[in-house]
């Protein structure tokens, strides 16, 4: 506990200049934004070149598996900015934060059984539905909030102003979101387990590495891009 306290400053600090940094960058958006995404792309390559050099196999066996984590980076860097170009990435963003929070707040209220221990000791089932909760009531929130400021009754709600159906599936994007999210953290524990690290690096004080912190982003961006081009063809 008190070492948890005493990282709490920098922790905070931390936290506030990646929001500061990443909100200056979404604000400004074009070259301001496609920097941030190569810089960190870039410090994600290094970061999983240093956990891959300490697994347990052989060489050859390690230039594959970093293969594999440079093309998981480069394909996550390409679907943010396709997401950013479409306005579609700020509201994946949001969810994914929403699902650590609500993840982290059920799972220290609630506890109860873990998921996979032997990869990830802290993630419990109570924290993965806090965590599809959180995400779920964001997204329909947010559909709840645009619907109300777009309605067209003369200033006054009309009785067609929200859809059930839109509604339904903003909850259904936002839990999908979180399970692929937490998804992408185990992905991560697995890969810190194997190679006997506690964090990815030590870019950020407090947090440890860069792919500490974006870890279930990744994934959420690459499998909401996958599924949004299959809607299209689809429909």
């Amino acid at each position: 506990m008190a070492g948890t306290r005493s990282d709490l400053p920098a922790r905070t600090a931390s936290a506030i200049i990646m929001i500061v940094v990443v909100g200056m960058a979404l604000w400004f958006g074009g070259m301001a934004f496609t920097v941030l995404v190569l810089a960190g792309s870039a410090m994600l390559v290094w970061e999983w070149k240093g956990i891959v050099d300490r697994f347990p196999d052989d060489p050859r066996t390690r230039q594959v598996w970093l293969a594999l984590g440079v093309c998981y980076v480069v394909l996550a860097a390409l679907a943010i900015l396709k997401l950013d170009e479409s306005g579609r990435f700020l509201p994946i963003l949001a969810a994914v934060i929403a699902t650590d929070i609500g993840a982290y707040f059920a799972g220290r209220t609630i506890g109860g059984p873990k998921i996979a221990p032997s990869i990830s000791p802290s993630k419990t089932w109570a924290g993965l539905g806090g965590g599809m909760t959180a995400s779920a009531a964001l997204l329909l929130g947010a559909y709840t909030w645009v619907a109300w400021q777009f309605r067209d009754y003369g200033g006054r709600p009309g009785p067609d102003w929200f859809a059930p159906k839109i509604g339904l599936l903003m909850v259904a994007m936002g839990a999908g979101i979180a399970v692929v999210a937490q998804a992408g953290d185990f992905f991560e524990s697995w890969a810190k387990r194997r190679a006997g690290v506690k964090d990815s690096g030590t870019w950020i004080p407090g947090h440890g590495g860069l792919f500490d912190r974006v870890d279930g982003l990744l994934l959420a961006c690459i499998v909401s891009l996958f599924v949004a081009w299959i809607a299209r063809s689809v429909l």
